[in-house]
């Protein structure tokens, strides 16, 4: 019995063995054949198909050697229902704004075609092509998972107005095709790497709602323009044209034009439903910008909102449900949501061209009301020094003094105004609090690195305007006040307290209770709760170049089979 220990490790290392041994036996020829592909790369090379290097060599060899080199794309030398199901999930990246191609679908479609071709003669239970169906197929789920949950576009070329740090991933996606090679549900699993924001989902079914509106080629798209804006009772030639865009968007329905010709009231009717939904003045004008959107073909209309789900798949985690203060820069809006809901929604006026308002955030902390205005340097030079030497009573028509970098207010006549400018005047200029103060009677401050920050604005009729890029850079909001009352949540901050704060001769800081996250987003699409789709003027003509870089193929120098 000395030897008990010794029989039983030899009969454990027998299983162990034979074990190996059978499942070596029942492993496929085609399986045999990816082993022996794989290992004819060295370390360093790449998985080649059609001459053309694959991008995620080096996960294709790990997957598959996790895997013992089992194939997931066809079974007993055919293509098994998964790939088929793949291929058209492919084609349905369309929905996504991403490029099917860019996920090896001609070369895929070609591969189904051949091998189909061979079976039908030959019946074979393995082919060179289905292995290289099978590094393509994987090497496209791996590139189509990562582009869904973090975006296509690299971090580094999203343009520098994109300061919103680059989002981790959280998906491992070789363990993710091997639980959809396990019986996991192929959409779900793409599904799941969707970002956790419900208006990408109902993009997706817009997006695919306009692919299915461009197969109506019945109507022209060709662009119109007009010497002058056109009202109701006017006649144009553009007026058939507008007339059937308007009713091929749903805004207008059949009914009898007496002159084809004629602005008439029902299409006045319609046109005003149109702008209310697409963030125009309702005025039932035709001017250049309801022009130019009824321009917009569905073609266009998917470039527009593909960059924009592009865009949230670069957003890092927010949490949505809890309180956020949300600010759509192309729309002009400001949201103040809680517990999910929105509870305060405020037009707002952003940087202009020359000033863009960058997208990113950051935690509100505090409050100043009848705040001093610290004029930034730029502005000094550019502008404030120019406008003393002109005229020596400037600043204090102005409402504003000299500050020394000690704190003590100077005399401007004592200062050399011709001496050292911008960043080397050796002053700071601010505005007194005021109703003539270019901050207003409040601002909301969320530091960061950017001096962007919240603030009412005594130009209270900019807010009637329909383009509100006009600012330097900071978002001047509508509503300061019911703003201010919806984030102090101590009952003793009534609306009277809050007037009373807000009309002062010297600045009152408010620390807030708690940090709330301020998000400035860049979005010229989006969907609301309903699912209905919004599109605005990309005011700071960035969606061009994006559309560039979301087309742009991923390899260079793509090669078809011959």
């Amino acid at each position: 019995m000395k030897n008990k220990p010794l029989i039983i490790i030899l009969v454990l290392f027998l299983i162990a063995v034979t074990i190996f041994i059978v499942g070596r036996m029942r492993r496929s020829d085609l399986t045999e054949e990816i082993e022996m592909r794989l290992s004819s790369y060295d370390e360093k090379q790449t998985v080649q198909i059609a001459g053309e290097p694959l991008l995620t060599s080096e996960e294709i060899k790990a997957f598959y050697a996790e895997r013992d080199f089992e194939e997931i794309w066809s079974e007993n030398g055919k293509i098994n229902s998964l790939a088929e199901n793949f291929l058209e999930e492919i084609d349905h990246v369309k929905y996504d704004g991403l490029n099917p191609e860019d996920y090896n679908q001609i070369l895929i479609q070609e591969f189904f075609e051949e091998i189909e071709g061979k079976r039908k003669i030959l019946k074979p239970k393995s082919t060179p092509e289905l292995v290289d169906l099978e590094f393509l197929m994987t090497d496209a789920f791996l590139r189509l998972s990562k582009d869904l949950e973090v975006g296509k576009v690299a971090p580094n070329a999203r343009g520098s107005y994109w300061k919103l740090a680059a989002k981790e991933s959280k998906i491992n996606s070789r363990d993710l095709l091997e639980e959809v090679a396990d019986g996991l549900d192929l959409h779900k699993a793409l599904a799941s790497l969707y970002p956790e924001i419900e208006m990408y989902a109902k993009g997706r079914e817009v997006i695919q709602s306009l692919y299915e509106k461009s197969e109506d080629d019945t109507l022209s798209w060709k662009p119109v323009s007009f010497e002058h804006s056109l009202k109701v009772g006017d006649t144009h030639a553009s007026v058939p044209g507008l007339r059937d865009r308007l009713k091929f968007w749903g805004y207008l329905g059949a009914y009898e034009v007496k002159d084809p010709l004629l602005f008439d009231s029902t299409m006045w009717k319609g046109l005003k439903s149109y702008q209310l939904e697409n963030g125009m003045n309702p005025d039932g004008a035709i001017g250049e910008l309801t022009a130019d959107f009824l321009n917009d073909s569905p073609e266009k209309l998917i470039e527009i909102a593909s960059v924009n789900l592009e865009r949230m798949r670069w957003i890092p985690e927010i949490k949505w449900e809890e309180e956020l203060v949300l600010v759509n820069i192309a729309n002009y809006q400001l949201d103040y949501m809680n517990d999910g809901d929105t509870t305060l929604s405020a037009k707002v006026i952003v940087g202009k061209e020359y000033n863009e308002s960058p997208v990113f955030t950051a935690p509100m902390s505090y409050i100043v009301f009848s705040p001093y205005w610290n004029i930034p340097p730029s502005i000094t030079h550019d502008e404030i020094i120019p406008s003393v030497r002109k005229n020596g009573d400037y600043l204090r028509e102005k409402n504003m003094e000299v500050v020394s970098n000690s704190g003590e207010v100077l005399n401007p006549k004592q200062v050399n105004w011709t001496g050292k400018e911008g960043a080397d005047f050796p002053y700071r200029i601010r505005q007194k609090p005021g109703g003539s103060n270019s901050l207003g009677l409040v601002k909301f401050m969320f530091p960061n690195d950017y001096n962007i920050y919240i603030h009412d604005t005594p130009a209270r009729s900019l807010f009637a305007r329909e383009s509100r890029a006009l600012s330097h850079g900071c978002i001047r909001i509508q509503y300061p006040d019911l703003f201010a009352e919806a984030l102090l949540k101590d009952k003793k901050w009534t609306k009277g307290r809050i007037q009373e704060a807000m009309h002062q001769e010297q600045e009152e800081v408010v620390k807030l209770d708690r940090e709330i996250p301020v998000l400035l987003l860049y979005l010229t699409f989006w969907t609301d709760e309903s699912g209905n789709a919004h599109f605005r003027p990309d005011i700071y003509h960035r969606d061009t170049e994006l559309i560039k870089k979301l087309k742009a193929p991923l390899k260079t120098e793509s090669k078809r089979r011959s």
